[in-house]
């Protein structure tokens, strides 16, 4: 072979191992097109996300009081362009638009959020906000009007300022009664129309971002993690994941004795959960894949199910991962009726016991593991418009199935996936609307999610993120995960390709939607465990 030659054949070997990553989605390209929604139980939940600081705006109107997320969106250098979400999508103003978009689509559920500092402006401290009560009366009456049940998240990330202020949010255990406080107004509220309840949207994430990292507020982080002005990202974290915990299972708790009975609706908690692969074939590296899980994943369910912090994260941290006393224990064990599921992408670990790791990995607050979505400068899966997350669909079967043996099969829904794309230098709005890399990521996680369910999965439900673009927190409003467009200038909403392929794929063919599915499923499992089969453990 001439040196000519060799140089070409490199040169084509590079291009094709290098685009491999980026086509990656194509290879399930057969189960992609072969995915319909018959291919999922009858009664089985679809839907569209949003939550209440992504969408909302209206800030400080009509009572409302600020969060956390309005004062740290105020301070330059916190969010790319110094964006907020003081307007975001306008969803306050309009809200009845949105719905008929929810509508539009063929959904049959609708997850959103409830503003806290909207309904207690300045939590317990202060008077219940009456006109926030009535815009979330409306959108729930509305949905429930268009046949689409109401999927509400208590706490998805934004608290108010005053609490924060007052004595430092979810770093003090008083927070524990705010929470309380919150969800029962919640429940008294809305919960005669609301069957489904998520207590805290993902609180791994939170606190890793909130108290390790310190990009989301209060900002809290230490070195090497990042240079905030406070804070300690080596045990703040345990504190605050400690206080959320409790706070779940104390709403729990209540739900359960006044007005699971009466409401007849089900409560649980949104986790974000990737899935990983080892780095290399080595077993170290295998041990970091279930570090990694212990550390982003069974820190929040092990106690919710089984009543205490994983041995993985107890043999790593000792005495600093807090205990829980014999009282909390069994008010948390068991505080679960379904575990929500946020899964958007798969990522390499890498053992960092023995091996030199950076940027804080290397120490017990990350489980000494290295996580990344390259080996060898190949690209785990197709790229996105997020560093970390890229199209591996068979990461959704993989963590389902995890998630199905570790809980004895707890009942589940998957209430968020999404896609945004990469960024292009000239960014056209056609071709933000001509999005078929989103269509061709949904086909293929829904399939892998159709696999699951087929081998055995107690799956319940699969919601989109988003029902429409909005403000993705430190990003800003570029990233875009949206099924309708929306123009920043004018704010009107767009169907994007994928919003009519969704609607396609919900409406071609015939699929009744009986509530006695799930009801009856989740009465099943209960009259089950109250009978002694702990495996029943619903």
């Amino acid at each position: 072979m001439t040196i000519a030659t060799s140089q070409l054949f490199f040169l084509v070997f590079t291009a094709i191992l290098f685009s491999s990553a980026h086509f990656s989605a194509q290879s399930s390209n057969e189960d992609e097109e072969d995915v319909k929604k018959s291919h999922f139980p009858d009664g089985f939940l679809f839907g569209t996300s949003t939550s209440s600081y992504q969408v909302e705006g209206a800030f400080l109107e009509d009572g409302k009081g600020a969060s956390n997320w309005d004062v740290f969106c105020h301070v330059p250098g916190n969010i790319m362009n110094n964006e907020n979400g003081d307007v975001a999508d306008d969803h306050y103003h309009r809200y009845l638009e949105d719905l008929k978009i929810v509508q539009s689509l063929g959904v049959n559920a609708y997850r959103f959020s409830i503003s806290w500092a909207r309904i207690l402006p300045r939590g317990r401290f202060g008077e219940i906000n009456p006109r926030g009560i009535m815009f979330y009366n409306e959108i729930i009456d509305n949905l429930l009007l268009r046949g689409i049940q109401p999927f509400v998240t208590i706490h998805h990330h934004d608290i108010p300022q005053e609490l924060e202020d007052r004595y430092g949010g979810w770093l003090n255990p008083l927070i524990q009664k705010d929470f309380v406080y919150f969800a029962e107004i919640c429940f008294e509220k809305f919960g005669d129309r609301v069957k489904f309840w998520a207590t805290i949207n993902e609180p791994g994430l939170f606190v890793n971002r909130a108290y390790i990292r310190g990009t989301y507020p209060p900002g809290h982080c230490s070195k090497p993690f990042g240079n905030c002005s406070s804070g300690n990202s080596d045990i703040e974290p345990l504190i605050a994941m400690h206080n959320m915990l409790l706070s779940h299972s104390m709403a729990v708790h209540l739900y359960r004795k006044q007005y699971q009975m009466k409401h007849g609706g089900f409560i649980g908690i949104v986790v974000n959960a990737l899935m990983y692969e080892p780095l290399t074939d080595e077993e170290l590296d295998r041990q970091a894949v279930n570090r990694a899980l212990a550390f982003n994943l069974y820190w929040i369910l092990d106690p919710l199910v089984f009543g205490d912090y994983p041995p993985e994260m107890r043999h790593i941290l000792g005495s600093e991962l807090p205990r829980f006393s014999p009282r909390e224990r069994k008010l948390i064990e068991g505080s679960l009726d379904f575990i929500g599921i946020n899964h958007y992408s798969t990522l390499y670990a890498k053992d960092c016991t023995h091996s030199a790791c950076t940027d804080g990995e290397d120490r017990p607050i990350q489980g000494f593991v290295n996580t990344t979505g390259y080996r060898d400068g190949v690209a785990i899966g197709g790229l996105t418009g997020l560093p970390r997350f890229f199209v591996v669909p068979e990461g959704m079967e993989k963590i389902i199935d995890y998630v199905k043996k570790r809980y004895n099969n707890k009942p589940m829904f998957v209430t968020e996936n999404g896609f945004t794309p990469p960024e292009q230098q000239s960014e056209q709005v056609q071709d933000l609307l001509e999005d078929i890399d989103r269509i061709k990521f949904h086909k293929a996680y829904l399939a892998a999610l159709a696999r699951a369910i087929r081998n055995g999965a107690d799956v319940r439900g699969y919601f989109i993120w988003s029902l429409m673009d909005n403000f993705e927190w430190v990003h800003g409003y570029k990233k875009r995960f949206g099924l309708y467009y929306v123009d920043r200038q004018t704010l009107n909403r767009t169907p994007k390709r994928s919003a009519r392929w969704f609607t396609s794929f919900l409406t071609n063919n015939s699929h009744s939607n009986k509530d006695e599915f799930w009801r009856d499923s989740f009465r099943n499992k209960d009259m089950l465990k109250r009978s002694g089969d702990k495996k029943a453990d619903i």
